[in-house]
């Protein structure tokens, strides 16, 4: 009885001793300069953080590129490190983010999926766009016809206040019934972040400070400081704050024993929204064969199915995912511009991080 329950509280250790990261270890070495010469990935599992490495490694060029980029968008610009506490713009890594403050609302009572937005902004509905649902903000279904998203977020920018920012979307054309078109872009989420503004009566900055930043302790996370807040992709964070995100998504809710989303939310949003009779008018590139829930991709198996794997990567290759049937969650923050085989690159890093957990 003594040597069994010897072992029995030996082998977490021995499970985590047997964990081989080397080869993810070798692959980020690899293409760290590919992948904008900074890279920085942790993994979760279990009741800790099982893996975290980086790599700073730029060219001159990339360096110089870099500092232009850190220090117009307001990131941590020393090129010296780039660690799990280096801040830096994460671009549509916001959505998955803001989609869980919209489900803060869902839970509490004071929001539904099905409310239609034209009740809490009249101008959507001067212009015909009043029926669109909560659920069609955060899934992309709105049938706006919305720019690309770079340009959509820099002509943002240049209103100021979301007042005006709606007012634009509003005019906008539409290119389809709600419900039956999915475009990628940033209409639906700044649709839903104005709705949280005008039933709460506070600005989406603190809203999501209140609910998801500050309860993850994420301490140095948050959406700028411009005159309108970007839900879709103005979102500022480091490598360690959004795997504490991830952690809670990978636990149906909870984080450090405190509810943040209900178990029957995080399921919601990984609902694939991209049904059969639901027509793809815009999708990345580098999101191919792949559903959408809220805020997040749904990968599928060949089959079409759900494996199991979530995710919301960003423009700037910042890559978080949620691995639900292998029970853990991971986080690579890059800076790298280039777009054409991100895919593949992410699908080769999951699978030597799959490897080295088994």
């Amino acid at each position: 009885m003594k040597k069994l329950l010897y072992l029995l509280l030996l082998l977490p250790f021995l499970s985590a001793a047997q964990q081989d990261f080397s080869k993810v270890d070798a692959w980020i070495d690899d293409n760290a300069r590919d992948m904008g010469g900074r890279v920085v990935l942790v993994v979760y599992k279990g009741t800790k953080t099982v893996y975290s490495y980086s790599v700073n490694d730029m060219s001159r060029r990339q360096k110089v590129g870099t500092k232009v980029i850190a220090r117009r968008k307001g990131a941590d610009a020393n090129l010296d490190k780039f660690t799990t506490t280096t801040r830096q713009p994460i671009a549509s890594c916001s959505k998955w983010l803001s989609a869980a403050l919209v489900m803060t609302f869902v839970d509490e009572g004071t929001l539904k999926l099905t409310d239609t937005v034209g009740t809490y902004l009249p101008i959507l509905s001067k212009n015909g766009k009043g029926n669109i649902t909560i659920s069609q903000c955060l899934s992309h279904t709105t049938g706006i016809d919305t720019p690309d998203l770079k340009e959509g977020l820099k002509e943002m920018k240049t209103y100021n206040s979301m007042d005006d920012a709606i007012a634009a979307i509003a005019a906008l054309p539409m290119e389809g019934k709600p419900g039956t078109i999915f475009h990628y872009g940033n209409a639906g989420l700044q649709i839903a972040g104005a709705v949280l503004e005008k039933i709460s009566g506070k600005s989406f900055e603190q809203l999501f400070a209140e609910r998801i930043a500050q309860p993850l302790n994420m301490r140095d996370t948050d959406f700028g400081k411009g005159k309108v807040p970007l839900p879709a992709g103005g979102a500022f964070s480091t490598a360690e704050d959004y795997l504490n995100f991830t952690v809670m998504i990978l636990r149906t809710g909870m984080f450090n024993g405190r509810r943040i989303l209900s178990e029957k939310s995080v399921a919601e949003m990984q609902v694939n929204r991209i049904t059969p009779d639901v027509k793809v008018a815009h999708s990345p590139a580098e999101a191919p064969g792949t559903g959408y829930g809220y805020g997040e991709w749904i990968f599928t198996d060949v089959n079409g199915q759900p494996n199991g794997t979530v995710s919301s990567p960003g423009l700037f290759g910042s890559f978080p995912w949620v691995e639900n049937s292998k029970g853990y969650s991971a986080v690579l923050f890059a800076v790298n511009l280039k777009h054409k085989g991100r895919q593949e690159k992410y699908a080769e890093l999951k699978k030597l991080v799959d490897g080295a957990l088994e």
